[in-house]
């Protein structure tokens, strides 16, 4: 008969863990594993989108300011206003190619106004995947998920808008504009 005295009874079955408390701490472990890499992943995204977001404000407001800067060719009719001609879609292929118009050149403000469209597209295939950018008069109301479409109401008093978008990651089409710009101070 084997006689054990108290502390050895108590050393004994203090001694270790069993495997059940190792795999149940290796699961809360694994769990929080996961899920910071999850954030992770997601963090790394929303930096992505904002990114784009605001690479595609910037866009925005150089043609915005483009426009702008070019009073006789917004002054033109709806009709022949070279800005209200632009629905460049880059999935359509590279933009179609423009006289080159600089500050030393002698240029009328429609060739002008082609020169500031072709970069603006330009722009929008090389850093806008699958990117769409329109111009035109609309101040339509925002579809059921509060994001603005591409069709314009070409009202005459309407406002002239910018309107931009491009594929997210997982996209497979460019979808709704993700911004529209209103350009105030546009000749009606």
């Amino acid at each position: 008969m084997w006689l054990l005295s108290g502390s050895s009874l108590r050393a004994r079955t203090c001694a270790g863990f069993t495997l059940v408390e190792v795999l149940v701490a290796l699961f809360v472990v694994a769990l929080g594993i996961a899920g910071a890499a999850a954030l992770q992943t997601l963090a790394v995204r929303s930096g992505r989108d904002a990114a784009h977001l605001s690479d595609g404000t910037r866009l925005a407001r150089s043609l915005a300011e483009r426009m702008r800067a070019n009073p006789h060719a917004l002054a033109l009719p709806d009709a022949d206003n070279p800005y209200l001609q632009l629905d460049y879609d880059a999935a359509g292929g590279a933009p179609a190619a423009a006289a080159l118009c600089y500050a030393d050149m002698a240029c009328d403000a429609e060739e002008l106004a082609r020169f500031d469209l072709f970069e603006v597209s330009e722009a929008l295939a090389a850093n806008f995947p699958g990117g769409r950018i329109r111009v035109c008069r609309g101040a339509g109301p925002l579809d059921a998920a509060g994001s603005p479409a591409w069709p314009c109401d070409a009202g005459a008093g309407a406002p002239l808008v910018v309107k931009l978008g491009w594929r997210a990651q997982g996209d497979t089409a460019t979808g709704a504009p993700k911004l529209m710009l209103p350009l105030a101070g546009a000749a009606p």
